[in-house]
């Protein structure tokens, strides 16, 4: 996907400007296909799940071992992920007006509502983790200065760039998403949840890190006794639908056709795994 450069992200962003209607944006083929609309109209995924696929040249060189996948707690590093997200989930035309303000904007409106969702104060979210993979800056500069300069953030005195990130959200269901069914009963509410925003930078997809991530967010479920997970995908996503079977989800649902054309988005699938060890 090409995307224009773009200005280093500060960690303290301003008040949010004013909107460009005149610059254009597209959202990734993952998330609405390649409709082409004026720039009051985009949307950034907040609830919605997906995996961002692209065909690039992978790095042979990178190290594994530098990576590191916990949840985010930071300023810094939230708005880093929110940097991540945007340049994940939208692809910007390079020559129209404004386009740097409006990926500044998008990522500044996805960094108040995920600081809003991990704070606790989303109404119908009981729990939100931002969980992210993270390497060190020295190791994402030589594969991508873009990647270094957006989505960098300062951890104990060391540069890193968030590369990859999702969120677990402890609810009974996400806004304009297909509801789980399981668990049923009393207590439901507590032992449901859903991952959301899942994306790993162009650069270092295939590398495993989509399904560490996974890996990730199933532990922390398990400590807040989650007994039931679950993730939406396009149904045409078939290389997020591969990771997350080989993650251990099983179909559960499909989206109604006049649902997805109504909300203007490729039509999902309902993905279900249950994690052991947890009684409810």
């Amino acid at each position: 996907m090409a995307l224009v450069s773009s200005p280093p992200c500060s960690p303290r962003p301003p008040p949010n400007r004013s909107f460009y209607s005149t610059a254009m944006a597209t959202q990734s083929s993952s998330f609405a296909g390649s409709l082409r609309r004026p720039i009051r109209h985009c949307r950034l995924p907040i609830t919605a799940s997906h995996l961002c696929t692209h065909s690039h040249t992978f790095p042979s060189t990178f190290d594994r071992s530098l990576v590191t996948i916990d949840e985010a707690f930071s300023d810094d590093q939230l708005w880093a992920a929110a940097c991540l997200r945007v340049r994940s989930f939208y692809h910007f035309q390079p020559n129209s007006f404004g386009v740097q303000d409006h990926k500044r904007y998008l990522a500044e409106r996805e960094f108040e509502a995920l600081k809003e969702r991990v704070a606790g104060k989303r109404t119908g979210f009981r729990r939100v983790s931002c969980i992210n993979a993270t390497v060190p800056l020295s190791h994402t500069s030589k594969l991508s200065d873009e990647l270094s300069a957006e989505c960098k953030f300062l951890s104990n005195g060391e540069d890193r760039v968030v590369v990859g990130t999702l969120d677990l959200n402890q609810c009974l269901r996400l806004p304009d998403e297909i509801t789980g069914r399981k668990p049923e009963g009393i207590g439901a509410d507590f032992a449901r949840a859903y991952l959301s925003n899942v994306c790993v930078a162009a650069e270092l997809q295939r590398n495993g890190l989509g399904y560490a991530l996974i890996a990730k967010s199933k532990s922390v479920a398990q400590e807040w006794g989650i007994s039931d997970l679950y993730v939406h995908v396009a149904i045409d996503n078939e290389p997020a639908k591969n990771l997350y079977m080989k993650s251990g989800f099983i179909y559960e649902n499909d989206e109604p056709a006049w649902q997805a054309r109504f909300l203007d988005r490729p039509r999902r699938i309902l993905l279900w795994t249950g994690l052991p060890g947890v009684q409810l």
